[in-house]
């Protein structure tokens, strides 16, 4: 059984949904501490004018030390704003209908809830992309106070994984030996080089939200780059 572990990010790019798609089953690591300026509640999309563009959704003040699956939505009108903001960037792009369809009904989901209400968002577009994976939550396992690696192989031992898989950014963080030695084989995921036309920029920019390659690909490329664009080493 292969698994992997990662925090939930808001509308992420197309490596995670490559990663999510490469395993059995995949964890939602939600119960550990919230990390201001990352990707959890917030994203990049293409602007045909500035380039790469931030789009968040505000949470309300709480502690540093909060987790994840405790914090919450600052407003219910922000997220009609960041639903015009997605629909005023990409009207002209090809497959703008289409898309926006499906993001109304991500975006204008009722919870407030941060981690609910990515995880809704998650279950949405991997049934579009008719992904089979099962997805578990980490708040749900009963673990202990370990930390980085010894965490990860602690999930990996509660859900029974012979193969974990982990993005490619992780390869100085974990110890194939340690896995080893623990009865599971350690890979890392490696995004090709996807490459698929965008606005009339003269560049192209990576690493958009999975919202970028939805509004400029039909359903059959996109998960065709989902299915084999990466490898696994």
């Amino acid at each position: 059984m292969k698994l992997a572990i990662m925090q939930p990010y808001l509308f992420p790019y197309l490596g995670y949904f490559q990663l999510m798609n490469a395993v059995d089953i995949f964890v939602f690591h939600n119960d550990i501490q919230y990390i201001k300026g990352g990707y959890i509640n917030r994203n990049r999309i293409l602007d045909q004018n500035l380039g790469a563009v931030w789009i968040t959704l505000p949470l309300k003040k709480a502690s540093a030390y909060d987790a994840i699956n405790t914090r919450m939505l600052c407003d219910p009108n922000d997220k009609k704003k960041l639903l015009r903001q997605i629909e005023n960037t990409y009207r002209k792009a090809p497959f703008f209908h289409d898309t926006i369809e499906l993001l109304t009904e991500i975006i204008l989901f009722e919870e407030l809830n941060l981690f609910k209400y990515i995880e809704n968002s998650i279950h949405i577009l991997s049934a579009y992309l008719k992904m089979k994976t099962q997805f578990l939550k980490s708040e749900d396992m009963k673990l202990g106070s370990l930390k980085a690696q010894e965490r990860v192989l602690e999930i990996c031992q509660v859900c029974e994984a012979i193969d974990y898989i982990n993005p490619i950014g992780g390869v100085e963080l974990y110890d194939k030996a340690a896995f080893h030695a623990a009865g599971i084989n350690l890979s890392f995921l490696k995004m090709n080089d996807v490459r698929y036309k965008q606005f009339d920029t003269g560049s192209f920019i990576p690493y958009l939200s999975i919202i970028d390659v939805m509004m400029f690909n039909a359903f059959t490329d996109v998960k065709k780059f989902v299915l084999c664009n990466y490898d696994l080493i």
